[in-house]
């Protein structure tokens, strides 16, 4: 089947973070753009500060108005900010929190109206974004409500190693609330239909990690293993996921286990995202599973102390932007081969009632 160009929305972030140097070291290569139309939601001023701080001449933005004036093959940038707006480089502002936002609205509204085909975001400070209109822990939260599914998974994704979080953006004390059988039974399930359809994995083994130390040691150190993991992976089993544990999480990734899997969930935040980025930090992609969009991110954070250094690696944003398009690919052909096998199930039920 033909893959046509994607258009891919790309929201700007922190502006006082290095998203604008990371995104356009990134768009620096050109083979991004070899089959796809870039639009970044953000700012030209900013941007232009920030090229100049990182002595990048030769890159230039495509200003556009609306996303429908978006040229192929280039850079193109839509302003969603206060022309006047003021960088104050590794520095929290509110300011540059309402910016992120509005570069984050401009490009869902864009995404819902199907004028992008992807979303690729840049990182925000999880503290100034906070207004009355953001009242969101994260990303994921705020987008699991635009699109109207509460079971979106944060799924922190590198080419050999995947995991997915019980529990998100959550304080730790409350985190335990979350080990439930329901709900580690829902995302075991979207961890499993997203291995299918937006990573090509046939039949998905999927390990599942333990909440106390040595998961609970025979119920010596906790229950919540016997009480609900246990219970949900044999509930999994019997929808057909290959779902296995509960694993003690520290022996898990010592012995290298983890590499036997396709994909991990843990039971609360950092439980995930330490050994993932441990591991993977410079290439690993931050994805959220489980929504009829493709959205991707880097795994790292605003990294206020790099601002204006010229010494922020780009691998992870350029990561996140490949892996949108793969995404959206695989999903294109998934729903290709579903409407194939239809058909070819209409056709047998048609010729058995014809005999």
């Amino acid at each position: 089947m033909d893959h046509q160009e994607i258009r891919i929305g790309i929201t700007h972030g922190d502006i006082n973070g290095i998203g604008y140097e990371v995104i356009m070291k990134s768009l620096a290569d050109q083979r991004i753009m070899e089959n796809a139309t870039v639009i970044v939601y953000g700012s030209p001023k900013v941007a232009a500060f920030h090229r100049k701080a990182i002595d990048l001449p030769n890159f230039n933005f495509n200003l556009i108005k609306t996303a429908d004036e978006a040229a192929s093959k280039k850079a193109n940038i839509i302003n969603c900010v206060d022309p006047n707006i003021r960088v104050e480089a590794g520095t929290e502002t509110v300011e540059a929190g309402e910016a992120s936002f509005l570069a984050l609205k401009m490009a869902v509204a864009d995404l819902k109206e199907n004028k992008i085909d992807v979303l690729v975001t840049a990182p925000i400070n999880k503290h100034n974004i906070h207004s009355d209109s953001f009242n969101f822990p994260g990303h994921t939260e705020y987008l699991s409500k635009e699109f109207g599914d509460e079971n979106a998974l944060m799924f922190l994704v590198s080419p050999s190693f995947r995991i997915g979080v019980l529990s998100g953006h959550v304080p730790l004390s409350q985190a335990v609330k979350y080990v439930t059988v329901d709900n580690i039974l829902s995302k075991l399930r979207v961890m499993n239909t997203s291995l299918i359809q937006d990573f090509g994995i046939r039949k998905p083994r999927i390990a599942v990690l333990g909440l106390n130390p040595h998961s609970g040691d025979k119920g010596l150190i906790g229950t919540e293993e016997a009480e609900f993991i246990v219970p949900a992976i044999n509930k999994a089993r019997e929808e057909n996921i290959m779902a296995l544990g509960a694993y003690p999480p520290d022996g898990f990734f010592a012995s290298g286990n983890f590499l036997k899997f396709d994909a991990i969930l843990a039971m609360y935040h950092d439980q995930g995202l330490i050994p993932f980025k441990a591991l993977f930090f410079e290439e690993g992609v931050n994805f959220t599973a489980g929504l009829p969009i493709v959205r991707t991110s880097p795994a790292h954070g605003t990294a206020y102390d790099l601002v204006g250094k010229n010494e922020a690696n780009e691998n992870s944003f350029r990561q996140a932007i490949y892996m949108a398009i793969d995404i959206f690919n695989k999903r294109r052909e998934y729903k290709f081969l579903l409407k194939n096998q239809l058909k070819s199930q209409m056709v047998i039920v048609e010729q058995k009632g014809a005999q």
